[in-house]
């Protein structure tokens, strides 16, 4: 067999990207901590009610990036504006191909004036990192990889997130006193058992809370602090079972497939990325078939990036201008029907391929990328991705782009399992299609972390 030493290897060895792809052998990302602490149900029910620490320390890429051309580089790489970003700002930074679709998405921590680090699934720090050398910018920059497991050593600092209506006062006791007022999406630092712990602010449930970042050395410590401190209100350690439905649930639009495999201007991008490497090793699964793999990517506005900034130059942006009036998809909530998901459960007890595609809870979703078809009269209005069990809402529920003729409130079915019986991969058990209903509904859809949100829209960018 041909060895095969980067990404264009495999595609042309796969007999192209999508075959690529959907053969793939691995299924959902990976969140390498424990599945539960307690048990998910309360788990997730805790980031509403009460309060609840995360540990992101494992599951992420972070680039670190510093030098003179840091700035310049993030500018001709992303949407955003820069206008007075810095020190202890943060940006969702979202990065486009010359065809104006989405690579991905990225959390900019600003560690200095000149000294940066992108944080995010592998798409974002990927893009970064190739570019800051291929464009000969003046930086240095040094990765520190995701986990697969959790052990501290093996990562440069820990990431934990106190979330949830209970989190400011938790945060306070910790800090031994008011907090100094951080601005939403800036960084501060609170002080945790005499230590100075950077902070960013934001709000997942709606309420105020802090991302808390400091040297893997002290994360043990730390985390025991802030378990003690929230004992009697309520706080709960979460578990990977809940934090896989947290961005349906908070209307985020998890992982994106990264618009890398087709743009001809990309060819070299493709040679540079490893053929073990995330994007050669991601996998596509659902309903939703196409020939095209353009058709399963998508613009900023689609996912509700609706912050771009054109009066810079950057990748992509004569490409997005040009598509500028086009109609665009919608971020909606799909609320899955209950009885037609108790016939997908019940239909589980019936003999040989007559299965329903299985729901696992709390997150369903079986590939990187999951894409099903969504449908309307028997035509197509988009697609639905990352369903999940939201024990806030009692009911499957699941992110989905579609176009201006659904509305709000409206029904629509969804599409549930893979043709021809399922694929050859082995997350994928024989089974049979089905439709599902749906209601269509905000997103997100908790009134409460909608309006939450609401003050601060836009003004991650």
């Amino acid at each position: 067999m041909t060895k095969m030493a980067n990404l264009q290897d495999k595609i042309d060895a796969s007999g192209g990207a999508l075959n690529m792809l959907r053969n793939s052998q691995i299924g959902q990302y990976v969140f390498p901590v424990a599945p539960e602490f307690s048990n998910w149900r309360d788990e997730v029910e805790a980031w509403a009610n009460t309060a609840v620490l995360l540990d992101q320390s494992h599951h992420m890429t972070d680039l670190y990036v510093e030098g003179p051309d840091t700035l310049r580089l993030l500018a001709d790489l992303s949407i955003n504006n820069y206008k007075g970003f810095g020190r202890n700002k943060a940006k969702q930074m979202v990065c486009c191909s010359h065809e104006g679709h989405v690579i991905g998405d990225a959390v900019l921590f600003g560690l200095d004036d000149f000294r940066v680090n992108v944080v995010g699934r592998p798409h974002v720090p990927n893009w970064v990192q190739y570019n800051a050398v291929a464009g000969g910018y003046d930086v240095v920059v040094e990765r520190d990889e995701r986990t697969t497991n959790t052990a501290y050593p093996t990562r440069r600092s820990f990431r934990f997130e106190v979330q949830g209506p209970n989190a400011w006062e938790i945060l306070e006791r910790l800090n031994g006193g008011p907090i100094e007022d951080i601005k939403f999406f800036s960084m501060g630092q609170i002080r945790i058992k005499g230590r100075n712990v950077r902070a960013l602010k934001h709000g997942m449930a709606g309420a105020p809370g802090l991302e808390l970042i400091g040297p893997a050395d002290e994360a043990e410590e730390v985390r025991a602090a802030i378990l003690e401190a929230g004992r009697d209100l309520g706080l709960l350690q979460g578990g990977a079972r809940a934090y896989s439905t947290a961005s349906t649930e908070s209307g985020w639009f998890a992982s994106v497939l990264p618009a890398v495999y087709s743009d001809p201007k990309l060819a070299d991008y493709r040679q540079w990325l490893p053929a073990r490497g995330f994007e050669a090793n991601a996998s596509l699964g659902g309903s939703m078939v196409s020939d095209c793999i353009e058709d399963y990517y998508i613009t900023p506005w689609d996912a509700g990036y609706k912050f771009i900034d054109f009066n810079h130059d950057f990748i992509g942006r004569d490409a997005l201008l040009a598509r500028k009036d086009e109609p665009h998809l919608r971020k909606v909530t799909l609320m899955w029907d209950n009885d037609d998901v108790v016939d997908i459960f019940r239909s589980q007890f019936n003999e040989g391929d007559e299965r329903c595609k299985f729901m696992e809870a709390p997150a369903a979703y079986y590939a990187t990328f999951p894409f099903d078809q969504v449908m309307v009269n028997g035509a197509k209005v988009g697609f639905s991705t990352y369903v999940v069990y939201s024990s806030n809402q009692r009911r499957w529920i699941s992110l989905a782009l579609v176009d201006d003729s659904v509305v709000e409130g409206g029904t629509v079915e969804v599409t549930w399992g893979e043709p021809n019986g399922g694929s050859n991969r082995p997350v994928v058990e024989r089974h049979r299609q089905t439709q599902v209903r749906a209601t269509v509904a905000s997103s997100p859809v908790p009134s409460k972390i909608r309006e939450g949100y609401r003050p601060y829209l836009g003004t991650a960018a």
